[in-house]
């Protein structure tokens, strides 16, 4: 088990069990951590009564295509925004049969960066129900494997807290 994989799976087995005992379903929209939410959600035996499946939209093209995050929004925004992760948590809500979503989007390094929307940058969102989405823009330190990690983490953790509230 890999570091990651370490930090998350006691948070991964309680968000199942809190899935579970709300009878709810998870979608994740992933763009920066290329499925790795997924990988991690699904290594968790028993995750198919709460994880109903994942998206991986990682060109501008597939966010609009797969998850109807508008080219405007894009043009407007960037893929790394909060409008955008919004976007992509309706859409994964819209295409599965998840009543609760995860989105991320960022830039994982070890280039693309820019003085607006430097390596490290991260946004996020939480859709919870109708009308209630959350989002966040988080700056996270290291190489593309620890960005992508505390991206993941950063996520679950979030989504934990929120269906605490």
């Amino acid at each position: 088990m890999n570091d990651i994989e370490q930090q998350v799976s006691p948070l991964i087995r309680q968000l199942g069990e809190t899935l579970t005992g709300q009878g709810s379903l998870l979608a994740s929209a992933e763009s920066c951590t290329g499925g790795l939410a997924a990988a991690l959600l699904t290594a968790l035996p028993g995750s198919s009564a709460w994880f109903e499946r994942g998206f991986v939209a990682y060109s501008n093209e597939s966010k609009t295509e797969m998850l109807s995050v508008s080219a405007q929004t894009l043009t407007k925004h960037g893929s790394v925004s909060e409008a955008a992760v919004a976007q992509m948590a309706v859409g994964a809500i819209a295409r599965s049969r998840a009543s609760v979503a995860i989105a991320m989007s960022g830039v994982a390094g070890p280039s693309g960066g820019s003085p607006d929307k430097p390596i490290g940058m991260v946004c996020l969102a939480w859709y919870l129900g109708p009308n209630v989405i959350h989002t966040a823009t988080e700056h996270f330190a290291g190489d593309r494997s620890a960005i992508r990690g505390q991206t993941v983490r950063t996520s679950i953790e979030g989504l934990l807290s929120r269906l605490a509230a």
